[in-house]
């Protein structure tokens, strides 16, 4: 079997035994048998091995001697891995998931927004304004892929910007729920132009050194985002009259 095979293979269980614990289809502390997965996958011990290796980084099972391999709790779990993020995605517990993501933006992004109007570098101002160029050029013309490409690289952008080390490390994280969102169709055909407005906002704020108008702009967009996300309405405009 040639490496890319090899490699495919266990990206492949990789995947499988990830949906399966995500799922709880296989429960916190059931034991794993080798041999068993290897008859259930069809592939070698090796790997078998490799994936065990892999979630056991990732806390989702613990090996030990006499015991064997087993099903850790979620609370052992590394949540910020985007692999383990996506399998929550695609299996059963999306909505858990999504509403869990969806808090946690709330409580980072418009920090972080804030933030970046105090820190962001010149360079940082441009890659932000320019996201939000291709975003507009891209939701017009209904790419979706570019879109989020363009939106992946904002988001990444303004927590790198925020220059605390610590919300800059969760761009992998905010990209999983950008790319989950797209992924699950659960955006528009069409990009709401007042979102790529908020963007723009977020951008000019953190150039022109506006800390709470960054904040508030930021706010909006994950609002937004949200409510696209968990299905719920949007609320009225107030009455003008």
């Amino acid at each position: 079997m040639g490496g890319n095979d090899h490699a495919g293979l266990h990206g492949s269980v990789l995947d499988q035994l990830g949906l399966l614990i995500t799922s709880e289809e296989l429960a916190p502390g059931r034991v794993l048998r080798i041999e068993e997965l290897e008859a259930r996958f069809g592939v070698s011990r090796s790997v078998i091995r490799e994936a065990i290796r892999v979630l056991e980084s990732m806390g989702m099972v613990s090996s030990r001697r006499r015991v064997g391999v087993t099903v850790a709790p979620r609370s052992a779990w590394n949540l910020f891995d985007p692999r383990i993020i996506g399998w929550r995605l695609d299996g059963g517990g999306r909505d858990e998931q999504l509403r869990s993501l969806s808090e946690l933006r709330r409580g980072v992004e418009p920090v972080a927004a804030a933030l970046a109007a105090r820190r962001a570098t010149p360079a940082q101002c441009g890659t932000l304004t320019g996201a939000v160029m291709q975003m507009a050029v891209h939701g017009r013309s209904g790419d979706l892929d570019a879109y989020l490409e363009a939106d992946v690289l904002f988001h990444r952008t303004l927590l790198e910007a925020s220059g605390n080390e610590m919300l800059g490390a969760l761009g992998d994280v905010v990209a999983s729920v950008l790319a989950g969102r797209h992924h699950h169709h659960l955006f528009p055909a069409r990009p709401e132009p007042a979102a790529i407005r908020w963007h723009a906002e977020v951008a000019q704020a953190v150039q022109a050194g506006e800390p709470e108008a960054a904040e508030r702009a930021m706010r909006d967009i994950v609002e937004e985002a949200t409510r696209a996300m968990l299905g719920e309405p949007v609320p009225e405009a107030p009455d003008a009259s």
